[in-house]
């Protein structure tokens, strides 16, 4: 499905391969592509939304688990642990997930939308809905390190209902990975709040005003 996203962006932002595509198209087509198709670093060199994606579902899994036993906190320890593993496995080396992490594939959403703006000749389409998924993905990188300062209080702690507490705040977090959340209390999600699910419909959206 990403995949196939990524060619429909790809194609109605006038960025497809073919005859006359210049350089300065190519190089916006491919860090769109890093996006949405292939990112050459990344488990497999899965697309880069897709990886985050994972990576936070897997951050969501562990964090349910953590909060599996709420007098104990070893088991929530050992979870969070894992949510972090998922999250930014620089700060935490072994654990479940591909190895890549929530924070660092947001980071280069960030960087590689924005460089696909600012090459010359990106279409309209591309600069106009690119800074739109850059504050959402900034916004997930900022909620991967709020994730990880908790983890970080969980490990402190030896009193199982303190602990609880804060697994029960990390739950939420990390299903915000996605969702985002309406901190403000506007009444909506602002990008500024967003998850990985802005990215992706700002990433279509992108399609759909280039193509018009």
């Amino acid at each position: 499905m990403q995949k196939k996203l990524a060619l429909i962006v790809l194609a109605g932002a006038g960025l497809a391969a073919g005859p006359g595509v210049g350089d300065a198209a190519g190089q916006a087509q491919t860090h769109i592509g890093h996006i949405m198709e292939s990112f050459p670093r990344a488990p497999e060199g899965a697309g880069l939304l897709s990886v985050a994606t994972s990576e936070a579902e897997v951050a969501a899994q562990h964090a349910e688990l953590a909060g599996g036993d709420r007098t104990d906190v070893g088991p929530m320890v050992r979870h969070a642990r894992h949510v972090l593993h998922a999250i930014d496995p620089s700060r935490m080396e072994n654990g479940p997930g591909a190895g890549f992490g929530v924070k660092a594939a947001a980071d280069a959403i960030a960087q590689h939308i924005e460089m696909a703006a600012s090459a010359d000749g990106s279409p309209a389409g591309v600069q106009q809905h690119a800074p739109h998924v850059a504050t959402a993905a900034r916004a997930v990188s900022a909620r991967a390190d709020e994730i990880a300062a908790l983890v970080e209080q969980i490990e402190a702690t030896s009193d199982y209902s303190r602990a609880y507490d804060m697994v029960r705040q990390l739950q939420q977090l990390t299903a915000q990975l996605v969702t985002g959340a309406d901190a403000s209390g506007d009444g909506q999600i602002g990008l500024d709040e967003g998850g990985l699910d802005h990215v992706r419909t700002h990433m279509g959206l992108m399609t759909s005003s280039a193509s018009r």
